[in-house]
């Protein structure tokens, strides 16, 4: 620990002289080459099918990988021509104090914990999205991220994107400047589902007759499991489709919500709130396995509204509306003159897209753990929703629900011995 802390203290210090002092690059050996002393260190918690895409990230020497299967523990650990060091508990990896970054690219069950005992161990952090599984441990990452001075991202990036965002034929910055210009009024309304380019998978669905199964050799599936509750194992609960159930994650809900709705917040300005009303349609739900669901609606204090739209119902539903225009898919809009008027608008200020820069000169990530946890916030509400049947009223400060202990509960759901926030 004191080495990593004496580590960030000559990032900051290099970050604090940056601006003065120009070293050529020839100096350094080169304009590709990074010295030794400055290499940036990475680690990889979790290796199977997200886990793969962490490898070789720009800049950065992968040192060690860690998973709960070891199939999948040494296909990773020789890539590329290097070979990284194999752990099965995560714990022995956040120990070394030669790894700056950590990536996390397991199941969602375990985000919120190993993310806040990096922070404590004092790595950088890349979390796989959804950023936490319950709003009780993304308070708990911001906790600790704030405590321990460590840099924290999640991996999705559409926020920040300049192309098509999903199918809707619309960039996000595009639709940043259409929002900020007043042309189409408010509150708005923003219409997430098939027909306006976004899908909701439901193919992620659990299974309801599962039989126990033999735990393969070589699969550590107590560890695997962690703080879930303790269930019989099945090839189904793990791995490729773990996503159907609740204790590991939301369906396509959590699969794809915050790639969605992250932008979406970050465009109409709410990445410091949540929704204070929170209404569902949907099949029961079942309290292991995800089913199907049709709808949730999500509105703010001022009157704006996420509407999610999982039936694919609303077939001529705009993308964006507001009082004064409609936003379709492709830029369709009813406002005349509609593109020319976007394109003279002035452009979104840029985000910090730069995971490496930001670690190395001890700045916050575009989409860090305060935006990341409100973000990750419209998915947890709507999963309470979806669960509890019921409409749900939201306090955004005390991040609450009101009269409702119900679904309080499922804010901080309990973890299973010994691990515990």
């Amino acid at each position: 620990m004191k080495l990593k802390t004496a580590r960030r203290s000559f990032l900051k210090a290099k970050a604090a002289v940056s601006h003065f002092l120009i070293i050529p690059s020839y100096v350094l050996g080169g304009p590709n080459h990074t010295p030794p002393s400055e290499q940036l260190t990475t680690g990889i918690i979790g290796v199977g099918g997200m886990g793969k895409n962490h490898r070789g990230l720009a800049k950065t020497k992968l040192l060690a990988v860690c998973d709960t299967d070891e199939k999948r523990l040494n296909q990773m650990a020789h890539w590329q021509g290097e070979v990284a060091d194999k752990y099965r508990d995560f714990r022995e990896l956040l120990a070394r104090p030669d790894i700056d970054i950590v990536h996390i690219a397991t199941p969602p069950h375990w985000h919120g914990l190993m993310s806040i005992m990096a922070a404590q161990a004092g790595k950088d952090i890349w979390c796989e999205k959804p950023m936490t599984r319950t709003i009780a441990e993304g308070l708990g990452v911001i906790d600790a991220v704030k405590k321990n001075d460590t840099i924290f991202r999640i991996n999705t990036w559409f926020r920040f994107g300049r192309g098509n965002f999903y199918q809707s034929g619309i960039s996000v910055e595009n639709a940043k400047k259409i929002v900020d210009s007043g042309l189409l009024g408010w509150p708005l309304t923003f219409n997430v589902g098939k027909h306006t380019g976004f899908n909701w998978k439901m193919n992620w669905s659990g299974k309801t007759d599962l039989v126990p199964e033999n735990i393969p050799p070589e699969l550590d599936y107590d560890m695997w499991l962690g703080p879930a509750p303790h269930k019989p194992y099945s090839r189904h609960r793990t791995h490729n489709t773990f996503r159907g159930y609740w204790d590991y994650d939301g369906g396509g809900l959590g699969d794809m919500g915050q790639h969605y709705l992250d932008p979406i917040q970050y465009i109409m300005g709410k990445d410091h709130t949540s929704p204070v009303n929170i209404a569902s349609e949907s099949v029961q739900q079942h309290y292991d396995a995800v089913r199907n669901w049709d709808r949730v609606e999500m509105t703010y204090a001022d009157g704006c509204k996420i509407v999610l739209d999982g039936a694919g119902t609303d077939q001529n539903a705009p993308f964006i509306s507001g009082p004064k225009g409609n936003v379709w898919r492709n830029m369709r809009s009813d406002i005349p003159n509609f593109e020319k008027k976007v394109a003279g608008f002035p452009t979104p200020p840029r985000q910090e897209e730069d995971f490496v820069k930001c670690v190395r000169e001890r700045r916050k990530f575009g989409l860090n753990e305060l935006n990341g946890h409100r973000s990750a916030n419209l998915i947890n509400l709507s999963k309470i929703s979806l669960r509890l049947g019921r409409e749900l009223t939201f306090d955004p400060v005390k991040q609450q629900f009101i009269g409702d202990e119900g679904a309080n509960r499922l804010i901080d759901q309990p973890m299973r011995a010994p691990w515990t926030i």
